[in-house]
This record gives C-alpha cells, structure tokens and sequence, in this order.
C-alpha cells in the first residue's frame, strides 16, 4: 500500500503525519512539485514478462508522459532479492543526491522508498504496485530499496545517457528510516 510520512529533518524517530489514502498522497507532494500517479495496466503481465509487454500494457500513459515531458527514453528496470549485486545497487542510491533532468519512475510490481528533502521537511514516499513518482530536477532525495529488493520500474529519461547523481555528501539520509519492505497498514 502507497503511504506518505512527512518528517522534520530534526526528528527522524516520529513522523509529523502519514498517510495511505492515493489521493491525499499526490494533492499533499503536487505542494512541492512531486507527481505521483496511480495506473493500471490494459492487458495483464505476466511474470517473466519482456520489456516490450510491460512498456505495451502501459502504452497509453507511457505515450501521455512523453508528450507532456519530452522524455526521450523508456525503459524497464527489474531486480529480485537474489541479485548478486542486489547490495552495491542498493547502496548506490543511498545517499542524498540530485539530478539535473526529473527523476520519474513507475512501479509495475514490488515497491520501494523514495525520501525527498525539501526545507525544513522529510517526505518518505513508499511507492508500490501501480504507483508512478515523479522527483523535479533539483530536488534532494534518495532512493532505498531495501536489503532484499524487488521490483519491476519503467523509468522515463531526458538525456540518453539516463540517471546521473549529484551527491550533497551530507549524512542526512543516513539518519532517517531505511527500507526493510512493504508496508502493512
């Protein structure tokens, strides 16, 4: 299930406020310039599906975004709990960074924990099954997907070289919750 807490970056033990209503979510991040979206497929996927057939049952969404956006490149990214580099992936995108082109990503099955930082305020975004997100250029952020990943994304690229980081090096995201998986409500 889709859930938003919203943290002072002063006090990472309590949430200020959570929630799991879809709705709520995408009227609450839209106040800091994040999408997010909930789609639904118009055929089935099957596990084991191509890239070809995930990209299909999404076409018409896909297709809209594109347009909106520019995005130039789509692709489909997936990652199961036996990856041998599951641990370097992971930690790769741990710490606060930024990117120079929006960050947007959907969630075709599994799930992952996308923290923003913006001001004085920590918005930890988990995003499951259905779930698209979409991050500003500029905007601090890390991403964890837990230490037993899994998950199928179609991400949306800009520039044809895709996801460059721009880490702050500050130590902020290590002070906040990690991703251990999805949440039960």
């Amino acid at each position: 299930m889709s859930r938003l807490r919203i943290f002072s970056e002063s006090d990472p033990s309590t949430p200020e406020f959570a929630s799991y209503d879809p709705d709520f979510i995408a009227t609450e991040l839209q106040k800091i310039g994040v999408t997010f979206e909930r789609w639904q497929a118009s055929k089935p996927i099957q596990p084991g599906a191509s890239p070809e057939e995930v990209i299909d049952a999404y076409r018409a969404d896909i297709d809209r975004l594109v347009a909106e956006r520019g995005f130039r490149s789509v692709d489909v990214v997936s990652i199961s709990p036996d990856h041998p580099q599951r641990e370097a992936m992971r930690a790769k995108f741990l710490d606060e960074h930024y990117h120079k082109e929006d960050e947007v990503r959907f969630f075709v099955a599994g799930s992952g924990l996308f923290t923003l930082h913006v001001g004085d305020r920590i918005y930890e975004v988990e995003c499951v099954k259905d779930d698209l997100i979409g991050v500003p250029d500029g905007a601090l952020h890390w991403f964890d997907m837990g230490p037993e990943p899994n998950f199928v994304a179609i991400r949306f690229f800009t520039e044809p070289d895709g996801w460059v980081g721009h880490f702050t090096g500050t130590r902020i995201a290590g002070e906040f919750p990690r991703y251990d998986g999805p949440t039960q409500s």
